[in-house]
Formats: structure tokens, sequence, C-alpha cells
């Protein structure tokens, strides 16, 4: 019996020695695996020789409050083409935009709500509002559209404030926010990785492509949103991904805050971009020009020819010379030089500083327009103005300036005839309505009130008041129906 526990031991021990050899001194040591890393702290490693620098994000606490700001100013498009076969053929599209206004104005892309007859919003509360589209730019690919107004009252749209993307550097973080796939609010986060970069998309003789790249996830339906800081500031409008599978493959492309600012103000003011030009053909510089003119850096803007009575040859600019700075910001590219240049109008006054035969060299230049006439296009304006003659025939009324000696101290217009199945008689105002206010703006005569509506877009809000009934009335009508 001894010697049969004893063979047992001697065995278990062979065994378990024998294991702990395999182990300790065959077996190559196995890694954890893990499906997602959640943090991982910094270190470096070679690549292709060199040392790669990981982002340090254990030193990043958290995006909450920017989120928290920004989401609800973003929000989610559906356009249609009004076509009765869309829903088999297409016609319809989805996408992203950024509120930047209380009175509704929204900023998304041109391809988002292009060639459309209806587009809607649904706000991050669930919310949804018919919106008119103001203006398109496709030399941006930007847009602006509005919500209606009377859809707004007594509702207080969160918007968000514009940064200055010429202040967002390369490895800086930033978050993109829109509707990927439908998905509403999506948050994703990545840093900038590189600036003015041209990724030839877009199309058009005076088209803009400055963007910034970062590594923040954006997939369809992102087009539109908002790229913004850690401020949670509007730097950017996230709007294409270089892919060959359709989906995020590593970057993502904005159009620049300052850009997009301009263009907003310009398509509501004016329903296209007053857009100021040098007039001039340029070029990035390569070793060959570099080697030509001497020069001793690769970055600026290469000026190849000039056009006659252009901005740039009023200015004193020739060909051969190099732009290197623009209202005292760098300009290393071409699409940089274009984007800041963008930002003015034809009248507009910009400072240059180049180089000319290796000698620093500064002028002022006023911008001009596509003709070399510094005037802006005010086809919308001229059209209102002579439309404003044709106002009460249109509205189908008759009024004049209030002149009551029993309210003296009322100013407005009163309405003396409405015809039957006009625009007016279809609101169910009555004769004698007294209006005050056209879009909340005080009217004082019958002039004001034509050209207040004659400048409305959509839709016009009517307030005043009866003599003969208590109370205040509004009244709304559409000029687009």
């Amino acid at each position: 019996m001894k010697n049969i526990f004893s063979l047992i031991l001697l065995s278990v021990l062979s065994s378990v020695l024998t294991i702990s050899i395999y182990k300790n001194f065959i077996e190559e040591p196995l890694s954890p695996v893990r499906d997602v890393i959640i943090k991982e702290p910094s270190y470096a490693r070679q690549v292709n020789g060199a040392a790669y620098i990981h982002p340090d994000i254990m030193n990043v606490t958290s995006f909450e409050t920017a989120a928290k700001l920004v989401r609800p100013a973003v929000v989610h498009i559906h356009s249609s083409s009004g076509d009765r076969y869309e829903r088999f053929f297409g016609g319809e599209s989805s996408g992203s935009g950024v509120i930047v206004s209380k009175d509704g104005y929204i900023v998304t892309n041109n391809h988002v709500i292009s060639d459309s007859k209806k587009v809607t919003v649904t706000l991050n509360n669930k919310r949804t509002y018919e919106a008119k589209i103001i203006g398109t730019d496709k030399t941006t690919d930007l847009a602006v559209i509005k919500i209606k107004k009377r859809d707004l009252k007594d509702v207080d749209l969160p918007m968000l404030e514009f940064g200055n993307s010429d202040d967002v550097h390369v490895g800086e973080w930033v978050l993109a926010v829109g509707n990927p796939f439908n998905l509403t609010s999506t948050v994703t986060a990545g840093i900038v990785s590189a600036k003015g970069r041209n990724i030839d998309i877009l199309e058009g003789q005076y088209d803009i492509e400055s963007f910034i790249q970062t590594d923040a996830v954006v997939n369809p339906g992102n087009s539109g949103g908002a790229l913004v800081d850690t401020e949670g500031r509007l730097v950017g409008i996230n709007t294409a991904i270089i892919t060959r599978s359709g989906q995020y493959e590593g970057y993502s492309f904005a159009v620049p805050s300052n850009l997009v600012h301009k263009v907003m103000k310009d398509l509501i003011e004016f329903g296209e971009v007053q857009r100021g030009l040098l007039g001039v053909t340029i070029s990035d510089i390569n070793d060959e020009i570099a080697d030509e003119n001497g020069l001793k850096s690769m970055d600026g803007v290469y000026i190849k020819s000039i056009q006659e009575e252009s901005a740039a040859n009023d200015g004193g600019l020739e060909s051969g010379d190099v732009i290197i700075k623009v209202n005292g910001i760098n300009v290393k590219s071409s699409p940089e030089l274009q984007e800041q240049v963008g930002l003015f109008r034809p009248g507009e006054k910009i400072s240059i500083i180049f180089l000319r035969e290796g000698e620093l060299k500064s002028t002022e230049v006023t911008l001009k327009n596509s003709f070399n006439t510094t005037s802006l296009d005010k086809k919308r304006t001229n059209k209102r103005l002579s439309a404003a003659n044709e106002i009460l025939k249109e509205l189908g009324i008759e009024a004049e300036t209030l002149n009551d000696n029993n309210l003296k101290d009322i100013e407005g217009v009163i309405i003396l005839k409405i015809d039957k199945n006009s625009i007016i008689a279809n609101t169910n105002m009555e004769r004698e309505f007294i209006i005050t206010s056209v879009n909340e703006e005080n009217i004082k005569s019958l002039d004001e009130f034509k050209n207040a509506i004659a400048n409305a877009d959509g839709e016009v809000v009517l307030d005043g008041f009866y003599e003969k009934y208590s109370g205040p009335y509004s009244y709304v009508f559409d000029k687009d129906q």
C-alpha cells in the first residue's frame, strides 16, 4: 500500500514540475484580449524608424460641458423634392444643421437641401418644424434655412456662438455633433489633423476649399452638423469625408466657421454670396518656382498672372510676387489665400504682405467682383423695391396711413377695402383693421408698410387692433404660397 501511495505522489509531483517547466520556459506568453480599450496610457513606439507619440488622453477630463451646450442647437434635417415617386426613385435626403440665431436661422450644407421643395427640421427635443430655404452657395457647399416665424412663438431656441476658426490649431481637440445614420445628437471627439485642406470636391470657378481636417468620426448624416472646440463654440460645419466604403475611414472635413459666418450673412441679406476677388492666377510654391525665384521658403502663394483693371493690378501687385499674409494671417497655400480673401465683399479693403525679389513689401487692395467693379449684386434689393409698388394689388387691399383724430397717439395703416379670395381675405381679416407692425417691426406709414412686406421672406405676421373690438389681433400669410 505504501508503495502505491508513493507512486501516486511521485506522478503528481512529476506532472506539476512538467507543467511548470512548459509554462515558464517553453510556452510563449499570451497577451490579454480586449474588445474595447477605454483608456490607454501614453507611450512612444517606433513607426518607420521615428518615434510616434500617442495623444495623452489621460489628461482630458471630460467633453460633457461642451456636449451639453452643443447638442440642443444641432438639428436633424429632412428634405424632399416633392416628387410623388421619390420614395421609389430617390429625391429624399437627410443631414444635420446648426441653429445660429434665436429667430430660427440654420446653417447646413448645400448638398443636404439642394433641389428640395420641402425641408423639415427636428430639434433635439423631438419637436419638428417646417423650414424655408433662404439661400445656397455651391462654391462653399453651404446653405441657410429658416424655421417659420409663427411656429417659434413662445419658443426659446438654443443657438451656437461662432468661434474664430483662424485661432484653431493642429493638434487641438474638437467635437463633431450631428445625426449620422439618423442617430440623432451623436457626439464624437478628435483632434484637428490639418488646416487649409483642398480635397477637390467642389465645382465652379470661384469654389473655396480650405477645410479643417479632423479625425473626429463623421458619417453620412453628419453633413451640415457642428464642429466645435472644447468650449462649445462653432469652428466649422462638417461637410465631407474621404472614403471608399461610404463610411468613415479616418478623416473628415469641415468648412471653417469664419467663412461660414460670411457666407451666412450674404445669403440672408442678398440671397447669394458677394465674392470679393483679387483677379489673379495663383499656384502653390514648388521646387521649380522656388529655384527660379530664389525663394528660401516653400510657404506662400505664387502669383502667376494678373488681370487688367483687377483689384490686384490696382493694388500694385505683379506677376512673380509671393503673397505670405492677408490681414496679418499667414497664408501658406492657395486654399488658405482663397479662404482669407473669401471672407470679404467687393469694395472692402484687405492688407497684403508679399515678397518681391526677396524683399518684403505691403499693399492695401480694394477687392472687386467678377466684372472688376466694386459694386454689390443687389438683385434681391432692386426686386423688392420695385415690388413695393405692387404690394397692395398683390395682397388684394386698399389702405392708407392712419390719420384719425380719435387715435392721435397711434401710428400705423388702416385697411379700407379687401378683395374677395385675395391673400388678405384668406386670413379672415376685416375692413378697418389697423396694422401697427409687420413681423414685429413697428410701421408708421403706408410706405413703411409696403416696404416691410416687400422685404419680408416667406411668412408675414400683421399685428394690430380694431377700434370697434377689444384686444390685439394677428393675421398671418405666406408670400411664397
